[in-house]
């Protein structure tokens, strides 16, 4: 069993299109669960949800990071899987989390993304990120480990502390910790498609200079622009 694990709040705009890709895996539907943790929305994200779904709730846990931890302690899972509400998922990807974690050393996957949205900026700002994501899994550096593409050993998980509760950089943190339990993995194949809703009002350079500067500092004192007051 997989368990994925998506957060929202006031999402009714996007997170139809985003269970129904789930829901259309190349997979047995009853080989995985979705579970929704909503951060309190007052639209029709938790109505819409409910269609899809498998469990849906209100957070009771601070911030994006305590929305996932929420849904971790709800899943049946060994297996978590994230992602975001706006992403839309390739029909491969629930089996190809499977596939590699069939090798016991590794503790947490990640992968690449790619742009929902049509444009030459959207392509070339996504190519940069994606390249700063290799460059830091290659060198050994960092790894930018995004909650909307990632997936993790459940026990190993718990074992680490699961995501701090901090405004923004848990899913980038959490990978400094899960590496001292075994391997943390890219897989250049395991691809999500990117809304760039967030990139395109603050700048791809400025938004990935906040997320490296807050996990730097340990997500104490930075800000997180994107999504900030959207979680309790």
């Amino acid at each position: 069993m997989i368990s994925v694990v998506i957060p929202t709040f006031n999402e009714e705009e996007n997170i139809a299109q985003c269970l129904v890709s789930l829901s259309h895996q190349n997979i047995p539907r009853s080989e995985y669960e979705i579970i929704v943790v909503d951060g309190g929305s007052k639209d029709a994200t938790c109505e819409i949800a409910k269609k899809y779904a498998d469990k849906v709730f209100t957070q009771t846990s601070k911030k994006v990071g305590g929305a996932r931890n929420d849904g971790v302690n709800a899943a049946k899972g060994e297996i978590i899987a994230t992602t975001d509400a706006d992403c839309i998922i390739p029909p491969g990807w629930v089996k190809r989390i499977g596939e590699d974690f069939r090798n016991p050393a590794i503790v947490q996957l990640y992968g690449p993304v790619y742009p929902i949205e049509e444009g030459l900026n959207n392509r070339f700002s996504l190519m940069l990120a994606n390249t700063f994501s290799r460059i830091g899994y290659y060198s050994r550096t960092f790894y930018y480990t995004l909650g909307c593409n990632t997936a993790f050993r459940k026990d190993a998980f718990i074992q680490a502390g699961m995501y701090r509760c901090i405004d923004a950089g848990d899913d980038l943190e959490i990978a400094m910790r899960m590496k001292d339990l075994g391997k943390v993995k890219f897989d250049g194949k395991l691809s999500v498609g990117f809304s760039m809703r967030r990139y395109k009002q603050f700048g791809t350079m400025q938004s990935l200079y906040e997320w490296v500067a807050i996990v730097s500092d340990g997500g104490e004192s930075g800000k997180y622009t994107y999504t900030q007051k959207k979680y309790k």
